[in-house]
């Protein structure tokens, strides 16, 4: 890992710090502390994803023409105003104008991210750098979480407040660590070379023509990734804390309390099982991991219909319960290395922002939905509400099979790159051995 990468990777870590320790009480801070009500805090949410939407469609198109670097300082002060703004609102306009301002400068700030690391990684290493990115971000979150609900106090709006202000010193920590990298030119990043020498065939992306949102609708791999990635993240994402948590209050009679636990156990799985993981699947195809993911996220599934079934009483409901959100977490340390890597190998040199942005609002959209839907039929149709998760888990290994018959074989399983790099420059003169060129070639 270079200085540029050490460096994305402490301030990732740091913002998702500074996160951990007012994420999961914005709605009780909201609600109850400034006393504005439910509905406001049910607005206060709604504002903070509906700015994401509003802000994504444009910030892939800045990121390609200006670079990822001012976007992704311009986003970490946006936020970090909206993080000090929210901690001093007092009133119903000033909390949606902060939510506003801090949902925009947190989205922004995913596909700038992503495509640094794209930037400061090679094909071959881009697996790893993404791993990480996501176990520092947990990790983050996680231990952020922890402390600020030893700091926290509903009687005192001053603990909040400083909450609120170590998340917004964070942010502008990220900014002023993104500032001191140096990034390389985007010609610099080998991003083609999982796409073959023109980038056209493999990709799906006309060579002519002005790049942006039309091509990559046309880009056929590219769609079929966004639509696996909404049903990816509305099936899991966007049930942890609408209806999974409200399935298991109403159906299996969980303690709120345990849904604490139950969310630490998934930060815990990822934490500890994340490099374990990476080193088992960095050789395999990623469609056949990412198909693997809906199995095991589907035998979630059953686990959480059976606590809700009651049979073995509320202990053995709530290890079932707790036992749901850890495969879920081993589930995501396998996407780590897989999605967010290939969204941007898929992507030509001249779109990585618009790839990354693009994927972005597919993953806003299905946490804006997750909830809207899982939310009334976790609390009241619980048999249904399994049932369709089940499907949808399931439909996540299907549509990755499908996706991997349109990858490349370097694009599927990277590794390939690697080990024909060896070849080439061990036994340049064996006849038969296939070049990065022929294994960057659609697979039939």
């Amino acid at each position: 890992m270079g200085a540029a990468m050490r460096r994305i990777q402490a301030g990732n870590a740091l913002s998702a710090f500074g996160l951990g320790f007012t994420v999961p009480y914005l709605y009780v801070y909201v609600a109850q502390v400034r006393d504005l009500g439910a509905s406001t805090a049910g607005a206060v949410l709604a504002v903070f994803a509906l700015a994401a939407l509003v802000v994504l469609p444009f910030t892939g198109r800045v990121i390609d023409r200006r670079g990822p670097l001012p976007v992704l300082v311009g986003g970490a002060v946006l936020a970090s105003v909206g993080a000090l703004a929210m901690g001093l609102s007092g009133s119903v306009p000033t909390a949606v104008l902060s939510a506003a301002l801090l949902g925009a400068g947190t989205a922004v700030m995913q596909p700038a991210l992503a495509t640094m690391i794209v930037w400061c990684s090679t094909p071959a290493t881009r697996t790893r750098a993404f791993a990480t990115q996501f176990f520092l971000a947990n990790l983050g979150l996680g231990v952020g979480g922890l402390i600020g609900g030893q700091l926290v106090d509903e009687s005192r709006p001053g603990s909040f407040l400083l909450l609120f202000c170590v998340e917004a010193a964070m942010f502008l920590v990220l900014a002023a660590v993104a500032g001191t990298v140096r990034m390389p030119r985007p010609a610099d990043t080998g991003t083609t070379g999982t796409t073959g020498t023109t980038g056209v065939e493999a990709s799906g992306v006309e060579a002519s023509g002005r790049p942006g949102l039309r091509s990559m609708l046309r880009h056929r791999a590219m769609v079929q990734l966004c639509v696996l990635g909404f049903v990816v993240f509305f099936a899991c994402y966007g049930q942890f804390e609408s209806g999974l948590a409200a399935y298991g209050t109403e159906a299996a009679g969980i303690d709120p309390s345990t849904l604490g636990i139950a969310l630490a156990a998934n930060t815990a799985v990822i934490v500890i099982a994340q490099f374990v993981v990476l080193r088992l699947v960095e050789p395999l195809r990623r469609s056949r991991v990412i198909a693997a993911v809906g199995l095991i996220w589907a035998v979630a599934w059953l686990i959480a219909g059976y606590a809700g079934l009651g049979e073995g009483g509320r202990t053995m409901a709530t290890a079932a319960f707790i036992s749901t959100y850890a495969l879920f977490g081993l589930g995501e340390a396998m996407l780590s290395p897989t999605v967010a890597p290939l969204v941007a190998d898929l992507a030509p040199p001249s779109m990585i922002g618009q790839y990354n942005s693009g994927f972005a609002l597919v993953k806003q959209l299905a946490l804006a939905v997750g909830p809207a839907v899982g939310g009334p039929m976790g609390a009241s149709l619980h048999g249904p509400y399994i049932v369709t998760f089940v499907l949808f888990s399931l439909s996540i290994t299907v549509l990755a099979l499908r996706l991997g018959r349109r990858l490349t074989p370097v694009q599927d399983r990277p590794s390939l790159l690697s080990a024909s790099r060896v070849v080439a420059r061990h036994t340049p003169e064996a006849a038969g051995s296939e070049s990065p060129e022929a294994l960057a070639s659609p697979a039939r």
